[in-house]
């Protein structure tokens, strides 16, 4: 031992004698046995972690927190989307989305069907200008952002419920003042569920990463909105 360093070996078999010479990993007494290094989420700074990469996405989160576990748990998602392909499709302004029905070859009012040539023959045939079809994917938009909709579902509890908290925070690890934000194309934000008594809370709480896709104008007259 180096001179001046204190013996705290009575310390640690101290401990071993209440708590056990072994660690008890099991997540619901965490915070009862003093073992919330090895929660996963404990805190904003070391959150758990889940990727988005295409729009709109949902999530579902159910699981417990508070004593004897964590109080309060954090998720950071990190949003990657990749715009050649989406879920829905997202229109253009002035623009709507069209509807295909495949087999339908009646005439309706008078207008024939169409017929799509799935080679992509792009020549101009009688004047006509070929269409290109554009599947489920993101228009260009000047410096685009996506909606975050959180949603608590409860559990159908209310004496549970009222207990339980669940907050948006900014990538600034600032909470967000509604359940409702916008966040860029290549950007990141947190999830913070949150324990209000002293007793183990179940939840189940939806979030929806995406249900809108607008420019930065768009998004700035509405990023404070609930």
């Amino acid at each position: 031992m180096n001179e001046g360093a204190k013996d705290v070996t009575q310390r640690i078999l101290d401990r071993h004698i209440i708590y056990g010479a072994s660690d008890n990993t099991d997540p619901a007494y965490a915070s009862s046995n003093r073992s919330l290094n090895y929660a996963d989420g404990g805190s904003i700074n070391s959150p758990q972690k889940d990727r988005v990469t295409i729009i709109p996405f949902q999530i579902n989160y159910q699981d417990t927190v508070g004593l004897f576990g964590k109080e309060n748990h954090f998720i950071r998602v990190d949003v990657a989307i990749n715009p050649d392909y989406a879920f829905a499709c997202f229109e253009e302004e002035g623009w709507e989305c069209a509807v295909m029905n495949e087999g339908d070859l009646s005439i309706i009012n008078t207008y024939l069907p169409a017929l799509i040539d799935q080679s992509k023959d792009m020549t101009t045939v009688n004047t006509y200008d070929p269409a290109q079809l554009k599947y489920n994917s993101l228009v260009t938009k000047a410096d685009p952002y996506i909606s975050v909709d959180l949603e608590n579902l409860k559990t159908g509890n209310k004496y549970i419920d009222a207990w339980f908290d669940v907050r948006l925070y900014t990538k600034e690890r600032q909470e967000h003042p509604y359940d409702k934000m916008y966040v860029r194309l290549n950007d990141y934000f947190y999830i913070g569920f949150h324990a209000r008594n002293t007793k183990r809370l179940p939840y189940n709480v939806k979030c929806v990463i995406g249900q809108e896709y607008l420019s930065g104008l768009e998004a700035g007259s509405m990023r404070y909105k609930n």
